[in-house]
């Protein structure tokens, strides 16, 4: 009997084709598709949780400072290790509570020393905050205007035991509908990414006969060096107004997911320079291969890398957002 040949996940393009010769995609890429994905992403409820940072950022001995639909946090971890959320400015007299210090899970107002340990207190009054492992929310009711709910609709990800995360953040000068919106084009990938993914084919969209009803099916190959790719199959979703979820249904890393939100930075309809969004990204890379344990053990060398690769990618889909919005505030957008 013929022992099985081991299986490898790298391929050899047979018959590379030029970035200028490859397959259009334009008059697939239809912008009512996209457009009817993206307005149902936005009816889906998200009980008023928005992403914030990653969960290894926020560590015992700091705050972390964010600005999220214009209302400015605050975010550290208690004694327990908890996270706490709340405005990031004090009630004393202003403060920018950001820079102030973490002392056994209390934060000390480094202006007039005032403490505050979580609780409600002279004024100061937290919101709920959640970690789930990869990523911390916060919850504002006022800036989401939804129903509330206890925990925020966290997508499945694979096992934390068999994965490693990464998380990146980048912030663009658009709203998170433009940043959706690009992810629910797959069919830029080859085309914008070139430095990255090759023959890819939308295999079915939302509205197609033979595809789901509100998933984006593709077919891509993840180039590695010259010739050599790791052809996969992922399926888009998106489960809420600000995520989109990247996961591989089949090919190496089967399971994997990578999951794009996108947090408002100003207030709706502020003004001054235009709005701001901060997209946050996890990469969630897994593997049922023996090897991978390796990559698991090595987390600490693999993770700049998953991250740098990430962010390389949202410099250019950071533009594509930037434009629609542009044209979408001039009233000139074609889609």
């Amino acid at each position: 009997m013929t022992p099985r040949r081991p299986y490898v996940p790298l391929r050899l393009r047979r018959a590379p084709v030029p970035w200028e010769r490859q397959r259009p995609t334009w008059s697939e890429a239809k912008p009512a598709v996209i457009a009817c994905a993206l307005a149902r992403a936005q009816e889906r409820p998200t009980g008023n949780w928005y992403v914030v940072g990653a969960s290894r950022e926020l560590t015992a001995d700091r705050p972390l400072g964010r600005t999220v639909a214009g209302v400015e946090l605050v975010l550290w971890r208690d004694a327990a290790g908890a996270v706490v959320a709340g405005p990031g400015a004090c009630p004393h007299l202003g403060a920018p509570l950001r820079q102030s210090p973490v002392r056994c899970g209390t934060l000390v107002c480094h202006w007039h020393g005032l403490a505050l340990d979580g609780r409600p207190f002279a004024g100061w009054a937290p919101y709920p905050a959640h970690d789930d492992g990869v990523l911390v929310w916060v919850r504002l009711d006022r800036a989401g205007g939804e129903e509330p709910t206890e925990l925020p609709p966290v997508p499945p990800r694979p096992e934390a035991t068999r994965a490693v995360d990464a998380v990146c953040l980048a912030v663009g000068r658009c709203e998170p509908e433009d940043v959706v919106a690009n992810r629910l084009d797959p069919w830029h990938g080859a085309w914008f990414h070139p430095y990255s993914f090759v023959d890819l084919s939308v295999v079915s969209a939302p509205g197609d006969a033979a595809g789901d009803d509100d998933a984006f099916v593709v077919d891509v190959s993840f180039k590695v060096a010259g010739r050599v790719v790791v052809p996969v199959r992922a399926e888009f979703t998106a489960p809420g107004p600000r995520t989109v979820v990247m996961r591989i249904v089949t090919g190496e890393g089967a399971g994997s997911v990578v999951e794009t939100h996108a947090t408002p930075v100003t207030a709706p309809g502020g003004a001054g320079r235009g709005p701001r969004t901060a997209v946050v990204e996890a990469v969630l890379a897994a593997s049922d291969r023996g090897g991978f344990a390796v990559a698991r053990g090595l987390a600490p060398l693999v993770r700049p890398v998953m991250r740098r690769a990430a962010e390389r990618l949202w410099r250019d889909d950071l533009a594509y957002a930037e434009r629609r919005w542009e044209l979408r505030a001039a009233g000139r957008f074609p889609g």
